[in-house]
């Protein structure tokens, strides 16, 4: 029922998304192609009984006759099959798009991924990129492809009424075909099962979809996990092409061998875990694909040397009654598409549960009235709960210029995290300026594109005017003969100037700078604060940094070393 119920939800966020309420038609008219074709094939059942009996009476020209129906059969039976399999796909990919869209605003929005990250909040949720990307495909148009047919959601639920209507058309018919019965004997006692071949074909399957359900029932669980140990491959792979230099500056290169191995192993180990249990299904279902079509004409052989049944109503009554039971084996012919079907849905049901919880802080933050930042009783802790840091009140007025100074790992960084509402863990009280504000990290976040991408963040460099953006960079000491230069080949110092050449561009009025000039000189670093006190006049500067910014005049000290009394004090750059 956890699965059906995750189903349900991801299909309501299907329809919700952009185009998503058009899916419905695409849904309503690939339905009216598949129910028709049930149509076609019941024709082509009763077809069989005419051509094999023009055949056992050798009568040439009706089984010519026969022969030119059967084209018209097949003729309309392909254009509904290539008509239904092509709108199938367009809705897939629609669907998917609506999905991909609504997983993405809320895994954006409240920046739930960020609270996500592994190990935090207690999730503890594994590679929420692959939930996206791939679990959304795998719900939609499956992982696996049978017979060029795709078994996500769509074609599963698709087939689903399809075997319901076409059920009892099937069994309809069967049980006007199957009017004769079979006659038992058993210790003496005589007895006679009428219709036998319908019951025969509803007992045969419940034996086989029992018999399959458990031995396959643990196949769920092994997608499950064979995907989530493809994505922890992937991820250790990303991992060393984005900190190449580093594993190469410091050898690292056996150590990344032996992390990629481990985490191959594990694929290796889960898929042989996978295949064996595949294998000992197919020990059952492949049998059973083989002689489904077969067991009928078994069945119907006694009627059949009785003289009861001509050998065109023999054919007619096995091509019935081989529909009702394969209609009826929808479940073990789909045992393995639904298997990951259900881990693809556990997987994004619960990573909409996840997204779906608040973090649970007792940090209460409201914007101000004023332009002011206030600070009330505020104590940081880790999300497991350890005391990093108290600040018992602090206000900072528009315009000042705030360091924050303190020894390394007292909690100066959680501090910005905390004023930026990005860490709620802890209690107290903080009153946030309405106006815009900008923070700055040690390692700055550079957006797929250029450099002008990556000065024009958050917004968009084609919204901006090109000399804003260059002025900019001038601004920030970004050299000129390096704008052509891809991103991943610059120098840590230059990725912090294209941090603050923002800040020059987008001319914040509250500004939060943590060690964004580290990787600088004393004397860049100097130049480029008075540059940035100079340029923006009226911005509130709040810094945290090991070199204190002696460059800009007036500044006020906030010490957070715990060894102060009260846990904090406040003086000016003479004091210090």
């Amino acid at each position: 029922m956890l699965v059906l119920r995750h189903i349900i939800r991801l299909m309501k966020l299907c329809i919700r998304g952009p185009g998503g309420k058009v899916g419905i038609a695409y849904y309503v008219v690939v339905l009216a192609l598949e129910l028709a074709d049930i149509a076609v094939s019941l024709r082509m059942i009763a077809w069989t009984k005419d051509f094999y009996d023009a055949l056992q009476q050798a009568n040439a020209p009706e089984a010519l006759r026969q022969i030119g129906i059967f084209s018209l059969i097949v003729l309309v039976a392909v254009a509904l099959g290539l008509s239904s399999t092509y709108l199938r796909k367009l809705l897939e990919i629609r669907w998917r798009g609506a999905l991909t869209s609504q997983i993405l605003d809320r895994w954006l929005e409240g920046k739930a991924y960020l609270r996500m990250k592994r190990g935090a909040d207690g999730s503890n949720l594994d590679n929420p990129d692959q939930r996206i990307a791939e679990d959304c495909r795998i719900f939609l148009a499956g992982a696996t492809m049978d017979h060029g047919s795709a078994s996500g959601i769509i074609s599963m639920s698709l087939d689903l009424v399809t075997r319901i209507v076409a059920l009892f058309s099937y069994v309809a018919l069967l049980w006007s075909l199957s009017a004769f019965a079979l006659d038992l004997s058993f210790i003496g006692i005589d007895a006679e099962l009428p219709r036998y071949m319908v019951w025969a074909a509803f007992a045969y399957v419940a034996l086989s979809s029992g018999i399959t359900h458990l031995l396959g029932r643990p196949l769920k669980q092994l997608y499950v996990w064979q995907q989530r140990r493809e994505a922890d491959y992937r991820f250790a792979l990303v991992r060393l092409r984005e900190n190449a230099e580093a594993v190469a500056l410091s050898d690292g290169e056996p150590s990344e061998r032996k992390e990629i191995d481990t985490r191959f192993t594990g694929i290796i180990a889960n898929w042989r875990q996978l295949i064996n249990r595949e294998l000992i299904l197919s020990l059952f279902t492949a049998p059973y694909h083989r002689t489904v079509l077969r067991i009928p004409i078994f069945l119907a052989l006694p009627v059949f040397f009785a003289g009861n049944l001509t050998f065109g109503s023999l054919m007619q009554l096995g091509s019935a009654f081989s529909s009702v039971v394969t209609t009826l084996s929808w479940f073990i012919f789909a045992y393995r598409p639904l298997a990951e079907l259900a881990a693809a849905s556990s997987r994004l049901g619960r990573f909409l549960e996840e997204m779906d919880k608040h973090p649970q802080g007792g940090i209460h933050a409201t914007i101000g009235p004023s332009d002011k930042l206030v600070i009330a009783n505020l104590s940081l802790s880790t999300p497991q709960g350890r005391r990093l840091l108290d600040v018992p009140g602090l206000d900072i007025e528009r315009g000042e210029t705030v360091w924050l100074k303190g020894a390394s790992g007292i909690g100066k960084t959680t501090l910005l995290k905390a004023l930026a509402a990005i860490w709620p863990y802890g209690s107290g009280r903080l009153v946030v300026p309405s106006t815009t504000s900008t923070f700055l990290p040690q390692h700055p976040y550079l957006p797929l594109g250029g450099i002008a991408d990556a000065v024009a963040y958050p917004r968009s460099a084609g919204d901006l005017p090109d000399g804003d953006i260059k002025a900019a960079l001038a601004a920030a000491g970004f050299p000129s003969e390096r704008m052509s230069m891809p991103i991943d080949g610059l120098s840590g110092g230059e990725h912090q100037r294209l941090a603050l050449a923002r800040l020059f561009l987008h001319r914040p009025a509250w500004i939060f700078l943590d060690e964004a000039m580290s990787a600088l000189d004393t004397r860049a670093e100097n130049h480029l604060l008075k540059r940035l006190r100079h340029d923006l006049p009226g911005s509130t500067f709040v810094i945290v940094s090991h070199r204190s910014p002696e460059a800009i005049g007036g500044v006020r000290i906030v010490d957070l070393d715990r060894s102060k009394p009260a846990g904090i004090h406040a003086g000016t750059m003479e004091d210090a």
